[in-house]
């Protein structure tokens, strides 16, 4: 059940959020992985460098190619990879860092369910000199389960445009 005091449904979100950036940091995938519902999309669009009469199409939508469009089934495979070492853009593994911030809270389209934006700023470095930053917003739906959270959608919208990284197989 949801708190209805908003300041502690504010920190709730927040202490949740936090502790998810703990289990990717810590490469703690499996437990990560729990966090998510059997029907999530997960899904990061592509970004556009656009004028202002285009803004409406700044990313790219449901019928175009993105970073990321996953159910639980394929990020079952990738969560596997991680775990077990067989991807080879992740041996040895990244570090990461994933500072979570402007933490907002509306409630959902459906009950027991939150609409949560927040910001993100991503570090992540690996082998000797590979060092990336990447920015952004989340746009999660979180539904109540077992007095806790879960994430159902979560829309990654990077600020980047161009990425220049030679991998991109972490989780935001």
């Amino acid at each position: 059940m949801l708190p209805s005091d908003p300041i502690l449904r504010q920190y709730q979100v927040e202490q949740f959020y936090y502790a998810e950036a703990e289990l990717l940091d810590d490469r703690r995938y499996d437990e990560w992985f729990a966090l998510l519902e059997d029907d999530i999309r997960y899904f990061m669009p592509m970004r556009f460098n656009r004028g202002r009469r285009e803004m409406h199409l700044e990313f790219s939508d449901d019928r175009q190619s993105a970073y990321y469009d996953e159910d639980k089934e394929s990020m079952a495979v990738r969560q596997r990879k991680l775990a077990c070492g067989s991807n080879w853009a992740e041996d040895p593994p990244s570090r990461t860092r994933h500072l979570i911030s402007n933490v907002r809270i509306a409630d959902g389209a459906v009950p027991g369910e939150l609409a949560v934006k927040s910001a993100f700023l991503v570090y992540r470095n690996r082998l000797e000199r590979q060092t990336e930053i990447f920015a952004g917003e989340r746009q999660d739906v979180l539904r109540v389960r077992d007095g806790g959270f879960r994430i159902a959608r979560r829309t990654v919208l990077l600020d980047q445009a161009t990425l220049l990284t030679s991998s991109l197989s972490i989780f935001f």
